[in-house]
């Protein structure tokens, strides 16, 4: 008899299958993996080459540690399609970043790797709690963007009413969470703290609706985040994983029956964790940087990307895949002041533990002289007691170990993200 959520809807039986299953079947497609990129992609072939390997080297899942990594960069440095390892008449469809920084990443998908995306996002979404029948309102943004149409495809392969919402027009998010029932919402854990403020601004009672389940992914949130959603809405709120460069959501997701980390759906991704600074792999249990291989994408396999996302491996409980724990911090977020490295999540924290504010916070990053400051601006609601600025900044000193000026603002005044929140604001010169 088939495992199943608890729902009652049936488990994959990956999902349960033994670690020897599991590897053996990883070993099998890997090997596939590195001969379709070698033999597919011409920029694969040329890094292979440079690093003097071949995918017939591949005896064993260590084996792998021999292969180079992929980076960001490599992406643009061959855009659009110069990673792609099949014809472009296969190419079913194409995403990509917004290229805020640089050229856009682009990633392809033929049918299949469609058909594979829509599987694993379904597969998320049943481990989050949900069924078919489900209502699944997506306020992920639509388009380049990965979130919304991963989510969306998901969400009708497992049988779901999708209400394909997308971001923006916060308002209207309530009125059509009070109007069509959803009893799902995927959106960033940012936005949904947007759609509580305007819950809260037209006199409505967040518990009231519909909602049961919360799938939040895109960026980093904190556990304290989650207790204040949850309680807020009187829902379950876990987490999903996923990144462009990779396929998009549903590389891993929360369990709600344990909500303790990230189960990795490893038939199709494998996962290593790095030291940031020597690329050398860790071992599990150990805290480093988050690598991934695809194991069954045909337009873009992607060989040992650096996710530049901190975590760690973790053996598995609700499902017999390993567990990445929550990602809090990036390498590549990571603020260093005055000696000292910290994420915005930290700070994130300690505004949570502070009665009167809200949880929508900036960081900005300053010099005086020779010195780095910080400023913290939050925003002061409810019936705080006056002093959350320097109850705030000593929380920073003595958890943290910086000194933070803290600025208290109107509710409303610091900016709303329909997407990914930007929280960090660098003003310091070069040096």
């Amino acid at each position: 008899m088939n495992a199943t959520n608890p729902r009652g809807v049936a488990l994959d039986p990956i999902e349960t299958a033994s670690r020897d299953e599991i590897t053996a079947l990883q070993l099998t497609r890997l090997k596939d993996t590195l001969s379709r990129a070698y033999a597919g992609s011409p920029v694969y072939r040329a890094k292979f080459d440079a690093a003097g390997v071949h995918p017939d080297d591949l005896k064993s899942l260590s084996d792998l540690s021999k292969f180079p990594f992929t980076v960001k960069q490599d992406l643009r440095d061959n855009y659009p399609y110069g990673m792609f390892a099949v014809p472009q008449d296969q190419l079913a469809r194409v995403h990509a970043s917004s290229g805020t920084t640089g050229k856009p990443t682009v990633v392809g998908y033929t049918k299949t790797d469609i058909d594979m995306w829509a599987s694993v996002v379904a597969r998320s979404i049943r481990a989050a709690g949900g069924a078919p029948g489900d209502v699944c309102h997506i306020a992920y943004g639509y388009g380049l963007f990965t979130g919304g149409l991963g989510a969306h495809y998901g969400a009708e392969k497992l049988g779901c009413t999708v209400v394909p919402v997308s971001g923006g027009m916060t308002e209207r998010q309530v009125t059509l969470i009070e109007d069509f029932g959803p009893s799902i919402i995927m959106v960033t854990p940012s936005y949904m703290l947007s759609i509580l403020d305007a819950f809260r601004a037209a006199g409505k009672d967040p518990r009231a609706s519909n909602l049961r389940v919360g799938i939040f992914g895109a960026e980093p949130w904190t556990n304290s985040m989650r207790t204040e959603i949850e309680d807020a809405f009187g829902i379950d709120a876990v987490d999903i994983f996923g990144l462009s460069e990779v396929i998009g959501p549903g590389v891993a997701q929360e369990c709600v029956e344990t909500k303790d980390g990230l189960h990795i759906w490893e038939d199709h991704f494998y996962p290593e964790v790095v030291n940031p600074e020597t690329g050398e792999p860790v071992a599990d249990g150990e805290m480093g940087e988050l690598v991934f291989t695809s194991l069954t994408k045909e337009a873009f396999p992607i060989i040992r990307y650096r996710t530049r996302d901190l975590t760690r491996l973790l053996p598995g409980t609700a499902r017999s895949m390993r567990r990445m724990e929550k990602v809090t911090g990036r390498s590549d977020d990571m603020i260093i002041l005055r000696g000292v490295n910290v994420f915005p999540t930290q700070i994130e924290e300690q505004i949570l533990k502070v009665g009167g504010l809200s949880p929508h916070y900036e960081i900005h990053l300053d010099r005086q002289g020779r010195m780095d400051t910080m400023l913290v601006k939050c925003e002061a609601v409810g019936t705080g007691d006056g002093a959350q600025d320097r109850e705030l900044a000593h929380h920073i000193k003595s958890v943290i170990g910086i000194s933070a000026k803290v600025e208290l603002t109107r509710p409303g005044t610091l900016s709303r993200s329909e997407g990914k929140a930007r929280r960090v604001f660098d003003n310091r010169p070069a040096r």
